[in-house]
């Protein structure tokens, strides 16, 4: 199942996905993690020293990788972000994302990767989408199963509908802070999502007490699936000091296995997901790509792939 979460900046969002991946890992299941946030805090949060090798500096050679023998995309500079898959396209299982060679593995063996920040070569000049379409490419090519779980932390706010990548979800979750500034982030997903069937579920944060539940009801609803208690062993782990999972209090460990059971409880749409995919090619291609590429990349669209475990 691939999850992402979305919400205003600062809203926990980077913690609780890593709570989320720590917690599925935990319990046994593969999980790869990956952080397409502008802010690159997941591998800290997560527990790691370090950064993985940024996705977004290899883009040519993930693209090479992913064209395969595809005779619709004669080159990497012939792709974009939006590719969709076709006949000769390298198709990836979960396994190619666990032994991916940028990534690297977390102390409660989540497997981590990124897009990267912004290089010196970038300010100024550059879009951060640039980097996080490595992510879009790589779940347009993933022909994942049950059991098998992405984690994507996501770039904030509406930032995330500059492309189609917030489609390529079987579920989002909208971290939320019981704020005006919290739930405004909501309404505007919620209404973009609307309009592309995006399963979207409401996780409060940072909740002190009754009253900040029941402004959330109040403003999202039966969105607001559940929420996260103001935590001590989660002010720990954010400086840096020892946490482990069993150190959560109890509603918030049960909030997140809440949150893993609604997300198991969703159907993969392998044709809606084809759909879109197209979609927003098409849509791509004609307010940038073509003229970036010199190409119409309308032709890339193979018309007999079928998307789904079939095509393995």
């Amino acid at each position: 199942m691939r999850v992402a979460f979305v919400g205003k900046g600062g809203s926990g969002k980077t913690t609780i996905s890593a709570l989320f991946a720590r917690h599925v890992a935990g319990q046994g299941a593969p999980v790869v993690a990956m952080d397409a946030d502008i802010n690159q805090h997941l591998a800290l949060v997560l527990g790691l020293d370090r950064q993985p090798e940024p996705l977004g500096a290899h883009l040519t050679e993930i693209k090479d990788r992913l064209r395969g023998t595809n005779p619709r995309i004669p080159s990497a500079d012939a792709m974009v972000k939006t590719t969709p898959p076709g006949r000769g396209s390298t198709l990836l299982d979960f396994e190619d994302l666990l032994t991916d060679p940028y990534g690297l593995t977390t102390p409660d063996g989540v497997r981590l990767l990124a897009t990267g920040p912004f290089s010196e070569d970038d300010l100024g000049v550059a879009c951060y989408h640039s980097k996080v379409g490595a992510v879009e490419l790589l779940l347009n090519h993933l022909i994942d199963g049950p059991g098998e779980y992405v984690v994507v932390d996501m770039t904030a706010g509406a930032d995330s509908f500059a492309s189609g990548l917030f489609t390529r979800f079987d579920l989002t979750f909208l971290v939320a802070e019981p704020t005006r500034q919290g739930v405004s982030v909501y309404r505007q997903y919620r209404d973009y999502a609307a309009q592309y069937d995006v399963a979207l579920a409401v996780v409060g944060n940072k909740v002190h007490n009754e009253s900040d539940v029941e402004f959330l009801r109040e403003h999202v609803g039966d969105d607001l699936l559940t929420w996260m208690e103001h935590s001590a062993a989660v002010r720990a782990l954010e400086q840096g000091r020892h946490f482990t999972l069993d150190d959560l209090e109890p509603a918030n460990a049960d909030a997140l296995a809440l949150l893993r059971k609604t997300l198991d409880e969703q159907q993969k749409d392998w044709a809606k997901f084809g759909r879109q995919t197209i979609e927003f090619h098409l849509r791509n291609a004609e307010a940038w790509g073509n003229a970036r590429t010199g190409r119409d990349l309308a032709e890339q669209i193979d018309p007999d792939f079928v998307y789904g475990p079939t095509t393995t």
